[in-house]
């Protein structure tokens, strides 16, 4: 039977510098993994693309990764919780070396046909599903190294954005220079740097506190009833559920867009992969100084306002340009502000996530809404490149961006989303002695304790799913 992981508790001189050294070495493995998947992002879909010319079969490809990512995050929040998220981010980052690797070495080779490459990009979801145990880990790095939850995921996602301005470019760059499997190198070698870091600086202490399978319980029943759980306690936050729904339809196209949408426009319009470079790298500086400007500012700006006004910044404004440019300058400068916008978004999604969520539950009901807000994503890229082939690129991202525009507008118009302003209740509404949800050995869900506070009640908060 598992002990529980001991809790988080940041002490002042030597654990509170070690404490800082894993929150650095946490954001330094992030960056590295981010930066290397960014890479792999543009290439593979442009591999596909000018080897095959069919944008289906890159919608295709595209779909026979992201669909069992999409199901591990899903599903496997119960095992992450069982193991622990810093073991399996380290195996996790292990496996993909190999699996990255192993695309370019055979396609160099010439034993690369697509079925392969098809089974290589599914086993690789898998790998990097499980690898999403990372994003659980914040909290107690931040916990550890003294650093507020806001100012951490604001650090974390901005950091991120740096990886993505890095990567895409570097990826457009090196495609046009050398080659797309070239790239995929690469990548390999930041999955190993990454899982390095972890491993070595990153402690245990740094985990969301582990549930004990009761006397008794055979490991698939207790992971079912983790499992439950974890979507009980979604569905109990109506919040939770909407941002959730929202997510859901702006992933899809998000993942259309970059899958696809992007791909053909820059080799029908420029025929150089660094056109897709300039695009995601514009788009990442943006990002970096959204994110930056928010983890400044974040605290002190209405949360919901912030993200509302993020999306709606960052959201449809790329389709239509994509709709109606000829050349590349106002592609970018659109890219720009939408990167500016998006950069709100994670840090406001993980403040209400991890103030929604008990800390022992956090790796089920992350993985619960990580999976409800990924679902679309699979079919994105093949709803994307089906379409372009039925009714052409550009009334493709007429219709994709109006339903984005659609969608980003729920923010403003449903009252549910007031409840991202506010704080969750400290106690249960039945007369709780006070004992805060998060007790690890407090597993029982109560509605009523989970609601949020009134407006006049709430007292400023101080900070998800990585695109």
């Amino acid at each position: 039977m598992s002990q529980p992981s001991a809790p988080v508790v940041a002490q002042p001189g030597t654990d509170r510098r070690r404490g800082r050294r894993a929150f650095a070495a946490f954001l330094t493995s992030e960056v590295v993994s981010t930066t290397g998947t960014r890479m792999s992002m543009i290439a593979v879909p442009w591999f596909v693309l000018v080897t095959s010319g069919s944008p289906a079969l890159t919608g295709a490809v595209a779909f026979a990764e992201t669909l069992p990512y999409v199901l591990v995050v899903g599903l496997g929040g119960p095992i992450v919780d069982r193991f622990g998220a810093r073991r399996v981010a380290v195996l996790s980052d292990a496996v993909a070396a190999l699996l990255v690797g192993a695309i370019p070495v055979l396609h160099m080779t010439g034993h690369l046909p697509v079925p392969a490459l098809v089974a290589l990009v599914a086993s690789l979801g898998l790998v990097r599903g499980a690898g999403a145990a990372t994003h659980v880990l914040l909290p107690g790095v931040a916990e550890l190294a003294g650093t507020p939850i806001e100012r951490a995921t604001g650090l974390g996602d901005g950091m991120n954005r740096v990886a993505g301005m890095v990567g895409v470019p570097l990826a457009g760059v090196l495609m046009a220079v050398w080659s797309a499997p070239a790239v995929l190198l690469i990548d390999a070698a930041t999955f190993v740097v990454a899982g390095v870091l972890i491993s070595l600086f990153v402690p245990r202490a740094a985990e969301p506190p582990r549930s004990e399978r009761p006397e008794g319980a055979s490991a698939v029943g207790h992971y079912v009833t983790e499992l439950r759980e974890g979507f009980a306690f979604l569905r109990s936050q109506r919040l939770l559920v909407a941002i959730a729904a929202m997510i859901l339809v702006t992933n899809l196209l998000d993942q259309a867009y970059s899958a696809v949408l992007v791909p053909v426009w820059v080799r029908d319009t420029l025929d150089s992969p660094l056109g897709l470079g300039l695009i995601g790298g514009v788009f990442g500086v943006g990002a970096v100084a959204g994110s930056a400007l928010f983890a400044w500012l974040g605290p002190r700006l209405p949360r919901r306002q912030s993200f509302a006004w993020g999306f709606l910044v960052g959201g449809s404004a790329r389709f239509f340009v994509l709709a109606l440019a000829v050349t590349l300058p106002p592609v970018l400068v659109v890219s720009f502000v939408a990167g500016l916008g998006v950069g709100a978004i994670n840090p406001a999604l993980a403040s209400t996530e991890f103030e929604l969520t008990p800390r022992h539950l956090q790796a089920r009901v992350v993985g619960a809404l990580g999976a409800l807000a990924w679902a679309g994503i699979p079919l994105g890229a093949l709803l994307g490149g089906l379409m372009v082939e039925a009714m052409g690129l550009t009334a493709t991202l007429v219709v994709l961006g109006a339903a984005y525009l659609l969608a980003t507008l729920a923010p403003f118009v449903f009252p549910v989303w007031r409840g991202m302003d506010r704080p969750p209740a400290a106690d249960a509404a039945d007369g709780s002695d006070g004992e805060q949800p998060g007790a690890a050995d407090a597993p029982a869900l109560d509605e009523e304790a989970l609601e949020v506070r009134s407006v006049e009640e709430s007292a400023g908060a101080a900070v998800s799913p990585r695109p």
